[in-house]
């Protein structure tokens, strides 16, 4: 099967949250269906399409931000009605734009995520989900972290009422009332949850999810446990997974998914080959998509399509009809067409004059001696940095609703800028004198349409400040926004959920005069993915793994006490210096115990060895390829070559892409392991710094047991 898609655009409102647009059902009069969609200017507003042009079934007055949007009815009964969440109110509406439901939750926090399950509510803000049955509370549960996304199974197929919630701690909790059931622990931080195929299969068990990493899976939600069916790993590094929707695109009785990410890609996929969906076709929108929903809304004769919205408020469509067949559709009459044109060129010239006499107003006034006025344009910028675990680095993503002109990135500690091919901006750098906290100042300067920017950051462990981003797009006057992201000491962690006992760990003990909070806010000051909020709990166990090296970090916490447990004594080290830092600042003692395992330290450089023993072979392959073009040059071929040198100059251009991809990646490595090194003998009470070119020797003609007795030649 190959699909074949066209776009269309239909409408361009204001920017949009994620999950804020549907189709309405189809009312049997016409296969046409209409489109409801709420903005940040909390308008809700439902259109159809007559040949070319929207037409507006109604529209409400401005609000507060439109944060989430289902479609709901009564069991059995046309899902037709809309309800939408603008602050910690909710509101419904019928499809003629009669609202007929006003409910104010009374959350101090704006509601997040909502589902609408016949007379059952449930929303949920922040760590905080309730159900409400006919406006009345009846469940409440305070989640460990934040609540990102809810899916509730049919109500038809499975006993009661079952709410699924996704978490960032990449956990997926299961629900009966006001009870958690289970967790269902996930390999990445779930954004989006879906039932799968729209209705949770034959069982209604069956619960779609996609992740921050971009992998999508599907889990049975079952009374007792959650069995994994099926996961597909995002290789290419999409982006984010916003929203998904089940629909028969090809119109063989088997729907499609569809899924929109965060770097405005859409993809379709096939169930035709099995069970596991695989990848048909896709497209790229140039920005993040919030909403996708099979349906037909802009043709006549059926043909079926995928409805977009974006961050920015467009709103398109991808259909099935061939280019030719659809070019002919809407161009109808040609005297139309043509009328058509020159009403929409002069529409155009009537606003670029309005906006010319706005502009020269607005310089008059600025300039006025008596009572001049400045007004900063406001601009909304859609921004996140995620730790790609399979990269050990971060990938920073800005999204603004006009067009960027400049971005400055700004650190006041060490880091290196990777390659993202994504971007077409021209990217310098300027000199920066470390003594004064400025340690990388990188200029991008984006290309006239550039809306997103995505940007690769790698840091070091036991550096820990923040960076800052000057975003400038193309307005007039000339304004900037500021964006500050902090770097952690052990910034390169990632949280899993089992812990191998098996290894070799070092173990760091703190006891003192303080508080959970306390500690659990160290600990978070400490390490990426920890929430903000203490839990409600007497005792916490946190564990990690490193993305760089693949070693393992336990931490358990509780009031007086908190243990750490690591197989690699440079992480137990940063601990110690950061905690004991930030426990300075707030004068409280702590009594501070560490136990290193020397086990541990081969351990650690046995993890390194196959990192490093590939990229010392790709750095000496690299440093061949000029002087083995060069006899080839000489000789004019290159039989008197060994069949190694024939095959590094066949993979040239590979072998130089795969290492200016990983600039300065031998150097991390050899730092890591000097700091292994110098953090091993610093628990000993001995400095082994003037040892430090001796080990730099040992690296530069490696070898694994040589570099292992060297560590350990003064035990």
């Amino acid at each position: 099967m190959e699909l074949s898609l066209t776009r269309v655009d239909y409408a361009h409102v204001s920017l949009t949250h994620r999950g804020t647009m549907r189709l309405l059902p189809e009312d049997g009069e016409k296969n046409q269906q209409k489109v409801a969609i709420g903005d940040s200017n909390g308008v809700l507003q439902v259109f159809g399409m007559k040949r070319t042009e929207p037409v507006l079934l109604f529209k409400t007055i401005p609000g507060d931000k439109i944060r989430c949007l289902e479609l709901a009815g009564a069991p059995g009964a046309l899902q037709d009605k809309i309800f939408i969440s603008a602050g910690s109110t909710v509101r419904a509406y019928t499809k003629k734009g009669k609202q007929f439901l006003g409910f104010d939750t009374n959350f101090s926090e704006d509601i997040r995520v909502m589902k609408v399950v016949g007379t059952h509510l449930l929303v949920g803000a922040n760590y905080v989900y309730t159900q409400y049955d006919d406006c009345v509370e009846t469940n409440h549960y305070l989640a460990k972290d934040e609540i990102l996304d809810i899916v509730c199974l049919p109500l038809e197929k499975t006993e009661g009422l079952r709410p699924v919630l996704a978490c960032a701690d990449r956990t997926l909790r299961v629900l009966k009332g006001s009870n958690l059931l289970y967790e269902v622990g996930l390999e990445g931080r779930p954004t989006c949850l879906t039932l799968a195929g729209g209705d949770g299969g034959d069982s209604g068990e069956n619960v779609l999810y996609g992740t921050q990493e971009g992998h999508i899976g599907m889990v049975s939600i079952n009374k007792q446990c959650a069995i994994l069916q099926w996961t597909i790993w995002d290789e290419n590094h999409y982006g984010s997974v916003n929203c998904m929707d089940h629909y028969d695109l090809t119109g063989d009785g088997v729907k499609e998914l569809i899924v929109g990410r965060d770097d405005g890609s859409i993809e379709v996929y096939s169930y035709e080959e099995g069970e596991k969906p695989v990848l048909k076709c896709s497209h790229m929108a140039g920005e993040s998509i919030t909403s996708v929903q099979g349906g037909v809304i802009g043709s006549t004769e059926g043909y079926r399509e995928i409805v977009a919205a974006t961050f920015s408020g467009k709103v398109f469509g991808l259909s099935t009809c061939s280019p030719n067949l659809l070019y002919s559709r809407m161009s109808g009459d040609s005297n139309e067409m043509e009328k058509h044109i020159t009403a929409l060129r002069a529409e155009l010239e009537d606003l670029q004059a309005k906006v010319a006499r706005e502009r020269e107003k607005y310089q008059q006034a600025t300039q006025s001696t008596t009572s001049g006025i400045s007004a900063v344009p406001f601009f909304s910028i859609h921004d996140k940095m995620i730790l790609n675990k399979d990269e050990a680095s971060y990938i920073l993503s800005l999204e603004v609703e006009t067009p960027i002109e400049i971005v400055l990135l700004q650190s006041d500690i060490p880091v290196d800028i990777l390659d993202v091919e994504k971007n077409s901006a021209v990217v310098s750098f300027s000199h920066c004198d470390p003594e004064s906290g400025n340690y990388m100042l990188a200029t991008y300067r984006c290309q006239a349409n550039t809306t997103r920017l995505e940007v690769k950051i790698r840091s070091i462990e036991g550096q820990y400040g923040s960076i800052k981003a000057y975003v400038i797009p193309r307005l007039q006057p000339k304004t900037s926004q500021v964006r500050e992201y902090q770097i952690k000491p052990l910034s390169l962690h990632t949280r899993i959920h089992e812990f191998d006992q098996n290894r070799p760990y070092n173990v760091l003990r703190l006891k003192g005069d303080f508080s959970f909070a306390m500690v659990h806010s160290w600990v978070a000051f400490c390490l990426p993915e920890v929430p903000q909020r203490t839990p409600a709990a007497d005792e916490i166990v946190y564990i990690f793994t490193s993305t760089f090296l693949d070693t393992m970090l336990e931490c358990r916490l509780k009031e007086h006490e908190a243990q750490f447990k690591s197989d690699n004594v440079s992480t137990i080290s940063i601990l110690k210096d950061v905690i004991s830092k930030e426990a300075t600042k707030n004068k409280t003692k702590l009594d501070i115990a560490c136990d290193v395992c020397e086990e541990s330290v081969s351990h650690t450089l046995h993890l390194l060895h196959p990192k490093l023993e590939e990229h010392l072979i790709l750095a000496k392959k690299v440093q061949l390829i000029d002087g083995l073009r060069e006899v080839v040059m000489n000789e004019g071929s290159h039989d008197s070559l060994s069949p190694e040198y024939q095959d590094i100059l066949a993979h040239a251009d590979e072998l130089l892409a795969l290492f200016h991809k990983q600039p300065c990646y031998l150097e991390r490595l050899y730092g890591m392991i000097t700091d292994l090194y110098i953090d091993k003998f610093k628990f000993q009470g001995i400095n082994v710094k003037g040892r430090v070119p001796q080990l730099l020797e040992i690296l530069d003609n490696y070898n694994l047991d040589r570099l292992v007795s060297f560590f350990h030649q003064d035990d």
